[in-house]
């Protein structure tokens, strides 16, 4: 019943029998499993959704690896991981993220090109509902999980003010397909103390204190390989030397085939240590399976 209802929604439309057998023996629609997000798992670029990563359905093992670049004013950044799909019901993924000050570093006393590097083991565990075959029901597919984040310039970061190098992010998701609405939706609140996502540390002068933080993505399914959308997440700001913005974008990926995607997007990241207006290009290419 559920898969005959995902199957006549969106234009995604399955007319043969040997692709409805597809989805319910072999795999997620195309897209509807997100794409991987900056810290490894599977959801937006930015953000986190309640999504299992890998194409397979309950029946097996899923994963996906990705490359990213992120390219602002006056920086940019390096994210290359892969992510486990357990069963659709449990995510292990690992992100190593490089954020290189370029010129930048050297106007900031760092030096030239000076870089961060973070590690990132994320866990995550579907507790309630399916995001794509629960169509006859608003109830959104729930997840909880946690990220634990290490970064390797634990001297700079209590320099400007941070209290770790090391860090865990709580959050819980919840996802939704609208099939007839060609619509994905999606929103989780994050526990974090984390100063831009752990890349400047955890932390400081001005807080150190957990903050609850939304981040949302929304997305129209053009086609069935095709998903445009925006992205909104806030973070804290606890540095007194720089105020943290929240980010946003503007993102469309691209199925090429079950296998491999793009992503693309215009970012707006505000102010990043001192430096006004980051904006620029986001591009991932993933692969999955």
């Amino acid at each position: 019943m559920k898969s005959a209802l995902a199957a006549a929604g969106l234009g995604l439309a399955l007319t043969s029998p040997a692709a409805a057998s597809e989805i319910t023996t072999g795999g997620k629609l195309l897209l509807t499993g997100g794409v991987s997000a900056l810290e490894g798992g599977a959801g937006g670029g930015l953000a986190t959704w309640a999504v299992i990563a890998g194409n397979d359905t309950s029946s097996g093992i899923g994963g996906k690896a990705h490359a990213t670049h992120v390219g602002v004013s006056d920086y940019s950044l390096r994210a290359a991981g892969v992510a486990v799909g357990l069963f659709d019901r449990v995510e292990l993924s690992y992100a190593r993220q490089e954020f290189d000050t370029g010129d930048t570093g050297a106007k900031l006393g760092l030096g030239q090109g000076f870089t961060f590097t973070q590690d990132i083991a994320g866990v995550k565990v579907r507790v309630l509902g399916d995001a794509v075959y629960d169509q006859d029901r608003w109830l959104p597919q729930i997840a909880v999980g946690a990220q634990f984040k290490s970064n390797d310039q634990g001297a700079i970061v209590r320099a400007v003010g941070g209290q770790d190098d090391s860090g865990v992010d709580y959050y819980v998701a919840a996802t939704k397909l609208v099939l007839d609405k060609s619509l994905i939706l999606s929103g989780a609140l994050r526990a974090t103390k984390a100063n831009q996502t752990g890349l400047l540390g955890f932390g400081g002068d001005r807080s150190d204190d957990y903050k609850a933080q939304f981040e949302g993505s929304a997305g129209w399914l053009v086609s069935k390989r095709l998903v445009v959308g925006a992205e909104y997440r806030a973070k804290p700001s606890n540095l007194g030397f720089a105020k943290e913005d929240d980010w946003i974008d503007l993102f469309a990926a691209y199925a090429i085939n079950k296998t491999v995607s793009v992503t693309a997007a215009y970012v707006d990241l505000g102010d990043i240590a001192t430096f006004k207006d980051q904006r620029g290009l986001y591009l991932s290419l993933q692969a999955g399976f």
